[in-house]
């Protein structure tokens, strides 16, 4: 049941699209953890920068977009920068899409 609802929050999390790349913050790999127990959800996540102007924007929209999700009843969004973003989080579809070259 917990897995279940771990995926169903990263679903819901790709309605959160980084305002600069234009793409959702899972395929971003802004999203480092989603953990959840009894209906508490934890998410860890980042931006491209801890001085990035949407840092606010993609942490309200990643706890608006978990907290819909069916079997939440909180939702904690914790921004870190450790490990520091990289594009080589990107996912690869998404990295070449953006003009990234591929990660060897």
């Amino acid at each position: 049941m917990t897995d279940q609802l771990v995926e169903r929050v990263r679903e819901a999390l790709r309605v959160v699209i980084d305002p600069e790349l234009g793409e959702n913050i899972v395929d971003l790999g802004f999203v480092y953890d989603i953990a959840a127990a009894g209906g508490a959800v934890r998410i860890k996540m980042t931006a491209t920068t801890p001085g990035c102007p949407a840092s606010s924007f993609l942490r309200e929209g990643a706890q608006a977009a978990a907290s819909g999700v069916a079997g939440v009843v909180s939702a904690d969004v914790t921004m870190t920068f450790e490990p520091a973003w990289t594009p080589d989080f990107i996912a690869p579809a998404v990295r070449a899409s953006l003009g990234f070259a591929a990660v060897n």
